[in-house]
């Protein structure tokens, strides 16, 4: 968190030997985890962690260690860092997250400030029939593949490839419902303004998070060709 708010939430599976681990072994090896992937945002810097593992603080000045937890207070003398204890109950951030709320997600939103402004925001609407909240479903989708398939439409090179599918000649492109793909990836026609969007989205949206160049190659081979 910074200034109060939720910059980032990280987790993982346990690996098969962490399962061995005792309580505190564990907890201790989730703060670890932490500091190698914010090292970029903590090295250098005093940051506060809280823990819900009392013991927690005061592992450095335990005397007895095992080899481990040894092992690991050498990477947290690193920092310039306070382990803190917080209560679980009192973790509210998390148990919004985690825990499922009683009633309706429709009752949910509209009761909430929060969410009527931010369904304002993107001009989305909730009807009450009767009075009765329902909310069937709320189905969100990108303008991008519709714009993908109609540019498909006005490429010529493209189109000559779509030719040849019938024919058999090129197994690895294929086509569904209209769309042409290379190996299950969307063919981007040879539109400029079309590529930059997709460029902008995979690095500027707020679902990426702002990867760095390697990673949005990737993200983008996954899904797209041309």
């Amino acid at each position: 968190m910074q200034n109060g708010k939720v910059v980032a939430y990280a987790s993982r599976q346990l690996k098969p030997h962490e399962l061995n681990y005792p309580t505190r072994d564990l907890e201790l090896a989730i703060v670890i985890f932490m500091l190698k992937i914010w090292r970029h945002y903590l090295y250098g810097v005093r940051c506060e962690i809280y823990t819900d593992h009392k013991s927690l603080k005061y592992i450095f000045t335990q005397k007895e260690l095992n080899l481990r937890q040894r092992r690991w207070l050498e990477l947290l003398k690193d920092y310039t860092l306070d382990i803190k204890y917080h209560p679980g109950k009192a973790n509210v951030v998390a148990d919004a997250l985690s825990i499922k709320p009683k009633g309706s997600i429709a009752s949910l939103i509209t009761t909430n400030p929060y969410l009527l402004r931010e369904l304002e925001r993107f001009q989305v609407q909730i009807m009450l029939p009767c009075q009765q909240p329902h909310l069937a479903t709320l189905q969100i989708t990108s303008s991008l593949v519709e714009r993908i398939k109609q540019g498909q439409q006005g490429d010529a090179e493209l189109r000559k490839m779509m030719e040849k599918i019938e024919g058999g000649s090129v197994p690895e492109f294929t086509t569904k419902d209209g769309i042409l793909k290379f190996k299950n990836c969307l063919c981007v026609p040879n539109n400029s303004e079309l590529r930059k969007e997709l460029l902008k989205e995979s690095y500027d949206s707020m679902l990426t998070t702002h990867p760095w160049s390697t990673k949005m190659y990737w993200d983008l081979k996954s899904h797209f060709w041309w």
